[in-house]
């Protein structure tokens, strides 16, 4: 099975945002306590709220600020906080199609920030629709080809331990939903990209934590069907739009139709 690659320009968003430290450490939080509140706060019953405990404490997230988190998102201490999941669309600069995916508790200060910000970089807000019939929704998962084993020293770290690449790979193409598989080098690890159906992602990704092997991204990811093609001059003003609207603290990610 193949596909086309994402993993790259993941780390490259993921270095470009760990320069910003503030603003990771604001929506791991966001992610964690969202997950908490869906599936509960047991990382072991619950593979969203491990996989973003993990993406924490990779980024320097403090383990007791990862604590409260999880404690907003079951109501534990408080009242609990409740995040809206929503999608926005728009145009950038030289019409470029644009939608950003929020993770908010104030849905009218996201949608007003974002319409400030498309005004801004030369662009607009458009309807939903006006540009989501370009782009296909898919599940997104990265694992590395191999399991945690717990340590014989107690209070140890577990350790990771590699297994056969191929045997993984078969292993997961008998699972329903999954559309596609991708080799992929994940920080000097063998690892695998996996393309699921849009409404198998959840339990492809469950399922791959049922087999062991260690989760390091599940998203869904918007692609474009047609691409726009832009000269570097005007690439270079379209990355600093969208990199202006992943700065803002309720987005999630943003996807556009230009051609890199």
């Amino acid at each position: 099975m193949s596909g086309h690659s994402k993993w790259s320009t993941i780390k490259h968003k993921k270095a470009i945002n760990d320069a910003k430290k503030g603003k990771v450490f604001s929506k791991v939080s966001v992610q964690i306590t969202h997950a908490a509140r869906q599936g509960g706060g047991d990382p072991n019953m619950n593979p969203s709220l491990r996989m973003y405990i993990d993406k924490a404490k990779s980024v320097g997230f403090p383990i007791d600020k990862i604590e409260k988190a999880i404690q907003k998102g079951t109501g534990e201490g408080s009242e609990g906080v409740v995040y809206d999941d929503s999608s926005y669309e728009g145009f950038g600069p030289y019409g470029v199609q644009i939608v950003v995916d929020t993770l908010t508790d104030n849905k009218n200060r996201t949608v007003a920030d974002l319409r400030n910000i498309f005004e801004d970089i030369g662009g607009t807000m458009g309807e939903s629709g006006s540009v989501g019939w370009n782009f296909e929704t898919k599940g997104y998962i990265v694992i590395k080809c191999g399991h945690m084993q717990k340590s014989e020293k107690f209070g140890g770290e577990d350790i990771y331990v590699e297994d056969d690449t191929e045997e993984v790979m078969l292993n997961i193409m008998e699972i329903a939903g999954v559309l596609d598989i991708q080799e992929a080098d994940i920080d000097g690890v063998k690892g695998l990209e996996i393309y699921t159906e849009y409404s198998s992602l959840a339990s492809v990704r469950d399922r791959i934590s049922e087999l062991g092997y260690v989760l390091v991204e599940a998203e869904l990811i918007k692609e474009a069907k047609t691409l726009k093609e832009l000269t570097e001059k005007e690439l270079e003003k379209v990355r600093s739009g969208i990199e202006r609207i992943e700065d803002n603290d309720d987005v999630q990610s943003v996807w556009s139709n230009l051609k890199e």
